[in-house]
């Protein structure tokens, strides 16, 4: 098989036969079994991170900080995407450089979930805003290496050919994860502290079967060039000139999550304090409310997800559905701008989906075919994933002074509808993918 050029400057010092295999562009195609066993361990690093962050953070928020739960959480959450941007990229960058006889990604995988769990745990006994910060973090760089090393298995070992349907029930996993979450956190360990438990094994054990039954292709040590840390942190670095798609990818996939998580962060408290759910629904608390919508919004994302899926790596196409989706995505917030009813916020949420389902079908596989160079695909998809904690970290700041002082809701929800819609539209400036 021929490697790209990149593959060849990344290899020069020493170049040997056995280091291709880590490195070489995936042509065989991946058997079901290996597509499950990565679902189910991103359902595992989903289920930590959104569970929580939708459900237990707001929770524990509103318990320590009563009067300014929306500032407490605002800045427990923006922290923590700050650390997790920090760890994506240089947990990939390292993985790209391991030469474990076990491969490159497994070892960071269940590190990162290790890490991530035990910080979860102690977690949930806090009882001050500065310890659930600390932690927190911790926990949102455990689970950011996790999911650095996780992502990086996609190009390591998927063809083009199947990765969008790869992508596609990856992609859905974060709302499964929340699904899962609200199940174990609301309705099995209803305790603060047993929610946390409960889903910090799930980090830890749906990622067992994967690392303990998969192989990893091995990175050869006369593969790498010799280790310098100006090159190192220089690599962090990707010219939107020399790399031009790959800059309106990431520009893309910061706009359409930075939509998505200025409302989603919120739901909780939209639920409590714009429909009045417990009020409509005398005896039912909120999170019962997340939980229904939760379920519409993955049963409706893994509709269309699983379609559009097998029909872009089919066709060969990813541009159109991104367009398409994030044209649905905005119009339904904009909807919901003005639509608060209980009935009005499941029908949104529907159409929220289906546009998500489309979104994250070929998102992820369209992103894997910009990415600069094959030896550093774990630090390049690391920089990528800036653009998910990033917005993590940057709604709670925008959503919170637009909910507080700037309309409320209405406002909320105009806002990144419109960010929803802008940043479908920049995906066609990517040229070297269809």
């Amino acid at each position: 098989m021929m490697l790209s050029t990149e593959v060849a400057e990344f290899r020069r010092a020493a170049p040997r036969p056995d280091a291709s295999a880590a490195l070489a562009e995936p042509v065989m195609p991946v058997r079901k079994r290996f597509i499950g066993l990565l679902t189910l361990a991103s359902l595992g690093l989903y289920t930590g991170m959104f569970g929580i962050s939708n459900l237990l953070l707001p929770r524990q928020a509103a318990l320590i900080s009563p009067d300014s739960k929306e500032t407490a959480f605002a800045l427990i959450s923006s922290l923590g995407a700050l650390a997790a941007v920090l760890a994506n990229p240089l947990i990939g960058a390292l993985s790209d450089r391991t030469t474990s006889r076990f491969g490159r990604r497994h070892g960071w995988t269940i590190g990162g979930a290790t890490i991530a769990a035990i910080a979860l745990i102690l977690l949930g006994h806090q009882t001050t805003l500065l310890g659930m910060v600390v932690l927190w973090c911790v926990a949102m760089a455990g689970m950011n290496g996790m999911q650095a090393s996780l992502t990086a298995e996609v190009p390591d070992h998927v063809p083009v050919r199947q990765r969008a349907v790869t992508s596609a029930f990856m992609g859905v996993m974060p709302a499964a994860g929340t699904i899962v979450g609200v199940v174990l956190a609301a309705y099995v360990f209803t305790g603060l502290s047993e929610g946390y438990v409960a889903l910090a094994a799930m980090v830890l054990l749906l990622a067992l079967p994967f690392v303990l039954t998969t192989r990893d292709a091995v990175l050869s040590r006369a593969a790498l060039a010799p280790f310098r840390w100006r090159d190192f942190l220089a690599g962090f670095w990707i010219s939107p000139r020399q790399h031009p798609d790959f800059a309106w990818a990431w520009i893309t996939r910061f706009m359409m999550q930075l939509g998505s998580a200025m409302f989603t962060l919120y739901l909780l408290f939209f639920l409590r304090d714009v429909v009045h759910y417990e009020q409509v629904f005398p005896g039912k608390r909120s999170e019962e409310g997340v939980f229904i919508l939760t379920l519409i919004y993955t049963g409706c994302s893994l509709l269309t997800a699983t379609t559009v899926g097998y029909l872009s790596d089919r066709r060969g196409r990813r541009k159109i559905f991104v367009i398409v989706s994030g044209l649905v995505q905005g119009a339904a917030m904009l909807l919901l701008a003005v639509w608060h009813t209980w009935l009005g916020v499941q029908c949104v949420t529907a159409i929220l989906a289906l546009g998500y389902g489309a979104y994250i079908a070929v998102d992820q596989a369209m992103i894997t075919q910009v990415l600069p160079a094959a030896g550093n695909r774990g630090k390049d998809l690391g920089v990528i994933n800036f653009a998910i904690a990033g917005p993590y970290a940057l709604a709670p700041v925008l959503a919170a002074p637009l909910v507080i002082q700037f309309g409320g809701y209405p406002t909320l929800c105009a806002v990144a509808g419109t960010i929803l819609v802008l940043g479908s539209i920049f995906v066609r400036n990517i040229k070297t993918v269809p």
